[in-house]
């Protein structure tokens, strides 16, 4: 099957990463594709990540955790 780019855009910037790697513009466009494929799967969904974030505070926080002072309040929320 054929692969046929119309969008002179997409056109354009599979020419030029065709160029500067020294391959045919359908290995660029493979290349390119194989790339970003790798890098979707690579990420960590949002709700792991946030679950991460919160473990890590939780443990440096400690058993008890603190309490927040007024002034930490205000600082976070650009009062002075």
């Amino acid at each position: 099957m054929t692969l046929q780019i119309r969008d002179a855009r997409a056109r354009e910037l599979a020419q030029e990463l065709a160029e500067k790697r020294q391959v045919t513009m359908t290995v660029a466009v493979i290349q390119a594709l194989e790339e970003e494929l790798r890098r979707e799967n690579a990420k960590t969904k949002l709700a792991d990540r946030i679950a991460r974030i919160a473990a890590d505070l939780r443990a440096q926080a400690g058993a008890q955790g603190r309490a927040v002072t007024k002034a930490e309040i205000d600082a976070m929320w650009g009062h002075s």
